[in-house]
């Protein structure tokens, strides 16, 4: 039984462990409590003894462990993605050993973890330092399970230190857009990296939701006949390697695809014939861009003069090395766009890289093509995309003085919109079209845990709504982007362009009514 023992002028708790051996009750930190009386004194010496009796007693001395030491030993026990496993270490080696390494667990105090966030907040987005904190309640957490602490430091307490009214830490609205915008900014993208395959991406990922990792990592085999399958995706890491990995949250899934998505991927694989990557082995159907073009560090390629005569690109290579096989007019067509986007032969970088990489097609693609404008990248300031205007949208200017010759740049089309704000946009779209909860979930790759989840189920009747839904969403932005100007630069969308122009044509000539009906049968020919 626990007793008191006299210590000068305080009393210590006294409880025996084993026998012959005693132990002394101790504070958080280890270190002995001096209690007032006797009574105090022998009370909790009972109380510590019941809980060592119980199994519920633990070693003070194996709080004092650091929280660096400890750290160190939670991640190697860890067994997680490659992805998670990355974002764990930055977590802790950049934002929480900088604080908390040489100081032990069981000295760590709410007050601690609340002076450290605020901190951080000073410097860093506060979404950002939320996802920092949650790793430092997960690591607390296990060691509460190992015996090491009693409580967790980093747990928030529910309605403390919070302002009245909204939320502080609102990250900012997530920018969507619509079909038409979707249609633009694939333009735009293509006519930013001289080719169709970002065309045909953008717009991919803005009718399937699809994740970024999930584009980059599409291999061929997985492109089906009205249906895409989303069996792995490729993961940047801060290395710079992409590891082929399962799907986020293992959401495998067969996204339906409408019979035009279906043709416009499948043709642009018949179209650029990928090979296998070196770094995977594996046929993907998009592959990267090699060096950013900035408009600043990069001459105007083949393509580019191509788009600027409005010729293709094997008429500017006749130009160029058989140019008595031209005719006069295109051959002046062809020297004056040279001239204009002082066209170097060798001058612009042709060798592709096996994989987009998130940060450049971001920064160098999608922005400049979603707000018309550059980013800052020193020594360069933010600066519009310059532009030489015809033909319609007008082609990027390249290279040294582009600002200068430019006559046009772009308006906003969505300024703020991500890659992934396209996949928020596929969900909104959905959401306005009436499509059921079951199919949107199927379709990104979400899951719904709700017990009313569990009796829903995807018939072919929804699919076949969605289907006819977003194919007329498509067909709607093509229809305006006709009625903006009848061609494009970009030459898959020119001859999806060319063929809604010829179908509306066809539909008008069959809505005229026959002479021989408005003759009733004379012998008149139509």
């Amino acid at each position: 039984m626990g007793f008191a023992e006299k210590r000068g002028n305080y009393w210590r708790g006294r409880y025996k462990i084993a026998p012959g051996k005693h132990s002394t009750v101790v504070d958080e930190s280890g270190k002995a409590i001096r209690f007032a009386t006797k009574g105090e004194a022998q009370r909790a010496a009972a109380e510590a003894e019941n809980k060592h009796q119980r199994g519920d007693w633990r070693d003070p001395a194996l709080g004092q462990e650091t929280f660096g030491e400890y750290a160190n030993r939670w991640y190697e026990t860890q067994d997680l993605a490659a992805s998670t496993m990355q974002n764990y270490r930055r977590h802790i080696e950049e934002h929480l050993l900088t604080e908390f390494e040489d100081k032990a667990l069981a000295g760590i105090l709410r007050m601690d973890v609340v002076l450290w966030e605020k901190k951080e907040k000073a410097v860093y987005a506060a979404s950002s330092v939320k996802t920092w904190r949650s790793t430092l309640h997960l690591i607390f957490e296990d060691a509460i399970d190992e015996g090491l602490i009693t409580s967790n430091p980093a747990a928030r307490r529910r309605g403390r230190g919070k302002r009245a009214g909204r939320a502080r830490d609102r990250g900012p609205e997530k920018i969507v857009t619509d079909a038409l915008g979707i249609l633009l900014t694939a333009e735009r993208a293509a006519l930013l990296s001289g080719r169709d395959d970002e065309f045909v991406a953008v717009v991919l990922k803005g009718y399937t939701g699809m994740r970024w990792g999930e584009i980059v990592g599409l291999e061929t085999e997985f492109v089906r006949p009205g249906s895409i399958r989303v069996e792995w995706q490729l993961y940047e890491l801060d290395t710079g390697e992409l590891v082929r990995c399962p799907p986020k949250d293992g959401s495998y899934r067969t996204i339906d695809a409408m019979d035009w998505l279906s043709a416009l991927v499948s043709n642009h694989i018949a179209r650029t014939k990928p090979s296998p990557c070196p770094c995977h082995g594996k046929t993907y159907v998009f592959r990267g861009q090699g060096v950013a073009r900035t408009g600043g560090h990069q001459g105007a390629k083949l393509v580019d003069v191509a788009r600027r005569a409005e010729v293709s690109t094997g008429t500017v290579s006749n130009v160029l090395n058989h140019p008595e096989r031209v005719a006069e007019a295109k051959r002046v067509k062809v020297k004056q766009a040279i001239a204009d986007l002082r066209f170097v032969r060798g001058g612009a970088m042709s060798e592709n890289a096996a994989h987009w990489r998130r940060n450049g097609f971001a920064t160098w693609l999608f922005t400049p093509a979603v707000s018309g404008w550059y980013p800052k990248k020193a020594p360069q300031q933010a600066r519009p995309v310059p532009l030489l205007g015809e033909p319609w949208p007008g082609v990027p200017a390249r290279g040294r003085g582009a600002s200068e010759r430019a006559d046009a740049c772009w308006l906003p089309i969505a300024k703020g919109l991500t890659p992934h704000g396209l996949r928020h946009t596929h969900r909104t779209v959905m959401e306005d079209l009436g499509t059921e909860k079951v199919l949107m979930d199927d379709r990104m790759g979400h899951i719904d845990g709700s017990v009313s989840a569990r009796y829903a189920h995807v018939t072919p009747g929804m699919r076949k709504r969605l289907m006819a839904g977003l194919t007329e969403r498509w067909e709607t932005a093509l229809d305006a982007r006709l009625a903006l100007w009848p061609t494009s630069p970009v030459h898959v969308l020119d001859d999806l362009l060319r063929a809604r122009a010829s179908m509306a044509q066809s539909l008008r000539h069959r809505s005229v009514p026959c002479c021989r009906s408005r003759w009733r049968g004379r012998a008149r020919s139509c």
